[in-house]
């Protein structure tokens, strides 16, 4: 059974504007090896709330803990453990090649070249990338990008990943592609955090599934006893689930 508690989130609010919360004092945990899907329409507060979770946001009140270490005075520490990938990879991947970009950061973290080398190389080995290395990142595809994204926060032995609809834009096989190495990476012992509207994709491989609406938490619970509620909060009903068949793999 999983025990280790490795982010603690406590009454935790952020106000955009003054007296306007897009996040209100929410409070959960994340055990080590989860793997959670965060559901909500658009607006419900799930980037938000993701940008708080490695210092990218400050929070109004309350406090976000990695490893028991408060982000909001350790920010440096929770991004080395916490990774996130947005929406739109585009806006995080700095290399011209495949291979300088997933080095970014180690070489960042002022590593031996040696090891960033050995770092990189099994990472995007992993990612399916390592063909990839000498080409421009402009040139990849949209399920390419998003691992090239995932390589360079892996690339610094990141524990935590959290990813912003990660599915958002891409087509059937790009879709398949990036859920593959999802699952891998799960099975790998990493942390899995994942914000969604399109539950249908991913909601078979979830531990748990936390739906949010207007910046708060619903309900927190297994994926088979919440998955009947989320169409009143603006979250399409996975069709298996709809049909009275529980909830199946997406991926057939």
């Amino acid at each position: 059974m999983i025990t280790d508690k490795i982010i603690e989130i406590k009454n935790l609010t952020h106000n955009y504007q003054k007296n306007h919360p897009s996040i209100e004092n929410i409070t959960f945990s994340v055990s080590k090896g989860e793997f959670i899907v965060i559901a909500g329409k658009n607006g419900s507060g799930k980037t938000t709330l993701f940008k708080l979770l490695n210092g990218l946001l400050t929070a109004t009140s309350g406090e976000v803990f990695i490893h028991g270490k408060s982000v909001a005075k350790n920010s440096i520490f929770a991004r080395k453990n916490l990774g996130l990938v947005f929406q739109d990879p585009d806006t995080q991947i700095v290399g011209e090649t495949v291979f300088d970009d997933a080095a970014f950061g180690p070489e960042n973290l002022r590593l031996p070249r040696n090891e960033i080398k050995k770092r990189v190389v099994l990472i995007l080995k992993k990612l399916g990338l390592f063909h990839l290395k000498d080409r421009n990142p402009a040139t990849l595809s949209g399920g390419e990008k998003r691992r090239l994204a995932i390589a360079g926060i892996l690339s610094m032995n990141t524990e935590i990943l959290v990813l912003d609809e990660p599915f958002s834009n891409l087509d059937f096989s790009g879709t398949l592609e990036l859920l593959s190495y999802i699952k891998l990476l799960s099975n790998s012992g990493h942390t899995i955090l994942i914000a969604t509207h399109e539950l249908e994709k991913i909601i078979f491989h979830a531990t748990r599934l936390i739906i949010m609406d207007k910046g708060k938490i619903i309900g927190d619970d297994k994926p088979l006893k919440l998955i009947k509620k989320v169409e009143k909060f603006g979250i399409k009903e996975p069709c298996s689930s709809k049909f009275g068949m529980g909830i199946k793999k997406w991926e057939g």
